[in-house]
């Protein structure tokens, strides 16, 4: 097959939203600034920050978060010391949604605020950016996309890559043939994670509102190890490293193989080598499977993804050991990226590239690269008033994410589930269908009508 390099893509359709608002939110004008509010200020919320600020005619017009230590450093090196106009400053994002000033908020929260802060925020007629994963499990990203289809605003996945030309090339390439019958995909999250450690109960450090951080979770005294970052490996605030860096990965994964939800789910690991506070496992094997009526054989496709969390091997390229591939997430440290395979051959995938190899010999066909700028697009989307141009829809966003949440629940009750796609409901087990949802902290409570 000759050799060709993918760089461009034509956007596909989206369903757009029709409902009317509740509150008065038409967009003002396509030359008009859009001004931003990001909601969750530390580590990642600072790349929000200055991803906005280097757009046209967009504006960081607030800030939010309930540890008030850090606004002024943030203000200063983010505003103040660049010779822009200081933020707004919000403890309680309640208090955002109040200000009518506020065309579009980001929210880069921990991952059991996610859901309900996005629904809040599109109730109050924001356009809402949504980091990744969009919810905290399957019924509240339900609930999310019901609330998105609801009212006319734009709400963006924070599957970023989905805005990148080589991600969009991949698919075109996958669901044209390129590679034939596609029939299983890989995700690889091999990224190096080291001991948390033990750490005893605290009191809550002063500027810090623990009762706002907690939100949807439930009760319990302040502990280190449950808060900055290390949230992510706690079952009430975070979902494991499949959650985290992985969800990038399964949203790849799910897109190359063209699937929504599968048939059965079967996923185990453990947390190996460390005796500490960390409870999702840090090496994890999971396998779904997906009806494939147009198929071969036994007319289903294969979808597996695997969390490493030490030493590992090389796989397909995806790593910078000795082989000159480093990006912002290939290198040394971390194997992360896609392989799928097909009739007529495999693919290999990391960030901002892809390779086919085909046939028997497995020459090099075709190649895909380009990085995007999903922040671009969630704006561009605003200004046309249009969700069909916000490449990471919320509803595709939700599947990748109720992936992540199934598999997560096979393993913690250690067996291999059947899931109905449509009712989205295990069948025949009690124990599963309990982990869809939870038991939510009043006031802080996901809507059933939204």
């Amino acid at each position: 097959m000759k050799r060709r390099t993918f760089v461009k893509y034509s956007a596909t359709g989206a369903i757009a939203t029709s409902s009317p608002l509740l509150w008065g939110n038409s967009w003002k004008g396509a030359g008009d600034q859009i001004n931003v509010a990001v909601i969750g200020i530390r580590g990642m919320g600072q790349s929000h920050i200055r991803a906005y600020q280097a757009l046209e005619n967009v504006r960081v017009t607030a800030l939010c978060d309930i540890d008030e230590n850090l606004f002024p450093g943030i203000v200063k090196e983010h505003f103040t010391d660049k010779g822009l106009k200081e933020p707004k400053l919000y403890r309680d994002m309640r208090k955002l949604f109040e200000d009518k000033d506020i065309d579009a908020v980001s929210i880069v929260t921990p991952n059991h605020w996610h859901a309900l802060a996005a629904i809040w925020a599109i109730q109050a007629g924001k356009h809402v950016s949504v980091e990744k994963p969009c919810c905290h499990n399957i019924y509240e990203g339900q609930k999310l996309v019901e609330a998105a289809r609801k009212y006319k605003v734009i709400v963006q996945d924070g599957a970023e890559q989905r805005s990148n030309p080589c991600a969009l090339s991949m698919a075109d390439y996958l669901n044209s043939g390129g590679l034939g019958e596609v029939y299983m995909a890989k995700g690889l999250c091999y990224k190096w994670r080291n001991t948390i450690g033990k750490k005893a109960d605290t009191p809550v450090p002063e500027g810090v509102d623990y009762d706002l951080w907690l939100g949807p979770a439930p009760k319990q005294p302040f502990n280190p190890n449950r808060f900055h970052y290390n949230w992510h490996w706690n079952w009430d605030y975070g979902n494991g490293d499949m959650g985290n860096q992985g969800v990038h990965e399964m949203d790849i994964a799910r897109w190359g193989l063209n699937v929504k939800l599968p048939r059965r789910i079967s996923s185990m690991g453990g947390h190996f080598m460390f005796d500490d506070d960390q409870q999702t496992p840090n090496d994890q094997m999971t396998v779904f499977e997906f009806d494939n009526p147009q198929g071969g054989g036994d007319k289903k496709k294969i979808l597996q993804f695997e969390v490493r969390h030490w030493i590992t091997n090389t796989e397909g390229g995806l790593s910078g050991i000795n082989e000159g591939t480093n990006t912002y997430k290939t290198n040394s440290r971390n194997n992360i990226g896609n392989l799928f395979y097909g009739s007529k051959g495999y693919m290999s995938k990391h960030l901002n590239g892809w390779n086919s190899y085909l046939g028997e010999e497995r020459e090099k066909g075709e190649t895909g690269s380009g990085i995007g700028n999903h922040f671009e697009n969630f704006c561009k989307a605003i200004r046309a008033n249009d969700q069909s141009l916000a490449m990471a829809d919320i509803e595709e966003g939700f599947y990748s994410c109720a992936l992540i949440h199934l598999g997560n629940i096979s393993y913690r009750v250690g067996r291999t589930l059947e899931f109905d796609p449509v009712s989205m409901s295990f069948i025949n087990d009690e124990e599963a269908n309990s982990m869809l949802s939870r038991e939510y902290r009043a006031p802080f409570v996901v809507p059933d009508k939204v």
